[in-house]
């Protein structure tokens, strides 16, 4: 039977597969391998398996005489820009050995390359073999070309990340829209249910294929079988995808163990991924800090409290930043996992016994304290390790913890997630009460330029003073992902009316902003203040309404699983219903039935066959609890928040389940509305 630490070790094991051509050679990675392997032993692991050095997959790189080996790790297709910077820069070194690896199988190669068949071979990679010999500038050099899905990132016990995936979203109506824009009249798709993969434009097919080509090649190593289901239409295009792949049909012929597998669509429940309700420690920590450069899941952490520097305007953050991933401490990895599946107050405790066991142990002058944990007191207890070098490198992993939980204790966003969440909870009840356009006004007084003359009801000044641009963005969403629960009896003339109200009324706070967040450049494509007119920030905003009126119409489609959203009884106030945690619920029934909004795609002619015999006998479909491991792949994101959920969930309906999340990413507060907003969403950047 298989385990999660089986699956958890995958990554480690393919990263080995690199690590043994890495002797003595330089290293060029691309970011999405980079940020995959941070959280597989980081570059020490590369050093210690023999490199010379590890240097950005750039053009502008080279190497000198006395380095004639190169190892190039890239997440993408070897042609267009990516098989440019590998010619650049063998043509500037002096290499006479060079090994290539791809993330991306070679049948999607064949697939990129309009080659329909699949070829006996891989004579995609063998010809680019050759072109590295020619860019070596000697035929006789030697050359590999191969396949390393290095695509996974164990961040957990239970959580498994994909960060080169992480700007692969579900499909919303805007993008058939676009999607049918390109296909004649006769041919134009009804709806997203009727989307197939043929349908997707052809980088975001090769993407699929790389994804679906990673997950077999997880279940293959491990010798699993999965059974398949999937929930949304993206779901289950790669859900289909996998089990219609001729590698995973010849591996779930002999494998031994089994598990179940159900994809879910992010986009299903957005209320959850920009709520504020989560009590985690690790989800603030994502949202306060600033992210680590070129990564999407890890955060920078100030550590110039372990130093003597004296900080000052000219001297800011002087050193390289901390971060979260500590995967070579086992108090670091214990601690990271208490961070990251318990309530904060929880986890700040564990933070503060960590840095107490590890002061203790060094003996250094620790004076305890008991009550409340302040960022004051993590800071003295992590200043004092700044005398003893062995010290604060023995414990780094847990100081490093430990700023990070003080940085963000003491970071003022912490005031506009207490002022987010009153609100949303506030939103929340009143949909009990009133109809969407009614709820929805309750916003237009708040969006209006900073420092503008107060002229917002009294109830919301106290969300006002904290209220920025890119709250009101994530309220926004979470009001349009709820709108299908409020009264049905919308009055869309009103709507309509009401929504261009608060298009010109955010148009004006684009429009106002001194600086523009990183958030507001990509919705907008602007780089600085100076290029966003007028009417550049109206077309980015009635763009971004049109995508937020098709958010409440994202489970239209199901069956059973139609609502987050239980109403007040008069007794008990309206609360939300993560979507996640109705799918386990599901799955854990006691009585086993089936849920017609989970659709099991790896049956092929078989659950065909099954289907029509159902119509006139009984007959038995697999079902997710069938076996004890069980995956839940959430495309688009989880957060923190939801992997405790799933954790206590499991545990209350099915204890000794093993649950496994699998991901594209770890979102924090501003990842969603960038995912739905920026532009353009249907065509990732992967070198085709």
């Amino acid at each position: 039977m298989s385990t999660l630490e089986d699956f958890t070790q995958v990554p480690l094991r393919t990263w080995a597969q690199v690590l043994s051509k890495v002797k003595q050679a330089v290293v060029f990675m691309d970011d999405r391998c980079a940020e995959a392997l941070h959280w597989s032993g980081g570059f020490a692991a590369v050093l210690e398996a023999g490199a010379r050095n590890v240097r950005q997959f750039s053009s502008f790189e080279a190497c000198g005489v006395h380095e004639p080996k190169a190892v190039f790790v890239v997440s993408s297709v070897l042609k267009g820009r990516t098989a440019d910077v590998i010619r650049d820069v063998l043509a500037l070194s002096h290499f006479q050995y060079c090994v290539v690896f791809t993330c991306v199988p070679h049948s999607a190669h064949l697939f990129a390359n309009n080659v329909p068949a699949e070829l006996e071979g891989t004579p995609v990679f063998e010809q680019f073999e050759e072109k590295l010999c020619e860019w070596m500038g000697n035929m006789n050099y030697t050359a590999e070309v191969r396949y390393a899905p290095v695509l996974f990132a164990p961040v957990s016990q239970q959580l498994i990340l994909a960060p080169a995936f992480a700007h692969l979203f579900p499909l919303l109506p805007p993008d058939l829209r676009a999607i049918n824009a390109k296909r004649p009249e006769k041919k134009k798709l009804g709806g997203l249910q009727d989307v197939d993969m043929s349908a997707l434009p052809l980088e975001l097919q090769v993407e699929v294929r790389s994804l679906v080509s990673a997950l077999n090649h997880m279940f293959e190593s491990t010798g699993t079988r999965e059974e398949s289901f999937a929930v949304g239409p993206m779901s289950r295009i790669i859900a289909g995808e996998l089990g219609s792949l001729p590698q995973a049909k010849t591996r779930r012929k002999t494998a031994a163990k089994k598990a179940s597998i159900i994809f879910v669509d992010r986009t299903l429940d957005l209320t959850g991924a920009v709520g504020h309700h989560g009590e985690n420690l690790v989800e603030k920590i994502l949202t306060a800090l600033k992210p680590l450069p070129g990564h999407v899941t890890d955060v920078q952490v100030d550590v110039s409290e372990l130093t003597s520097l004296q900080q000052t305007p000219h001297t800011h953050n002087p050193l390289a930043p901390g971060c979260l991933a500590q995967t070579q401490e086992p108090a670091a990895r214990l601690l990271w996992e208490a961070m990251l599946t318990g309530k904060q107050k929880e986890a700040v405790m564990e933070v503060r016994r960590h840095l107490v066991e590890a002061a203790s142990k060094e003996k250094l002058p620790i004076k305890m304290s008991m009550g409340r944990v302040t960022p004051e007191q993590l800071c003295s207890y992590i200043k004092l390790f700044r005398s003893s070098w062995e010290s604060l490198q023995g414990h780094s992993g847990v100081l490093q913890l430990g700023l990070a939980t003080a940085q963000t204790l003491r970071h003022p966003s912490l005031s506009r997630w207490d002022a987010c969440l009153a609100f949303e909870r506030l939103l929340l009840q009143a949909l009990c009460d009133s109809d969407f356009p009614a709820v929805l006004r309750q916003l237009l007084p708040l969006m209006k330029p900073r420092g503008a003359e107060d002229s917002s009801p009294s109830g919301s000044r106290f969300f006002e003073d904290e209220c920025g641009l890119e709250e009101l963005i994530l309220l926004l969403i979470y009001l349009y992902s709820l709108a299908d629960e409020a009264h049905q009896d919308v009055n869309e003339g009103e709507l309509d009316k009401l929504e261009r109200e608060l298009v010109g009324a955010l148009t004006l706070v684009f429009t106002q902003e001194k600086e523009l967040s990183p958030l507001v450049q990509k919705i907008t494509g602007c780089s600085n203040a100076e290029e966003l007119t007028t009417e550049r920030a109206h077309s980015a905003v009635e763009d971004m309404f049109e995508t937020l009126r098709s958010l409440s119409h994202t489970r239209d489609h199901l069956k059973q699983l139609r609502s987050v959203y239980t109403a007040s009884d008069g007794v008990h106030q309206a609360t939300y219903r993560p979507f996640l945690k109705q799918i386990l619920e599901e799955v854990f029934r006691l009585d086993r039935s089936e849920c017609p909004d989970m659709e099991h795609m790896s049956g092929g002619l078989t659950e065909l066959l099954k289907t029509g015999f159902s119509m006139f006998m009984k007959v038995s479909r697999p079902h997710p609890s069938d076996n004890n491991l069980l995956f839940l792949f959430v495309l688009g994101g989880v957060t923190p928040s939801e992997l405790r959920l799933i954790k206590e969930t499991v545990n209350s309906h099915k204890p000794g389940s093993q649950v496994l999340l699998l991901s594209t990413r770890l979102l924090r507060s501003t990842d969603i509305p960038e995912l739905l907003f920026a532009t353009p969403r249907l065509v990732p950047d992967i070198g085709v």
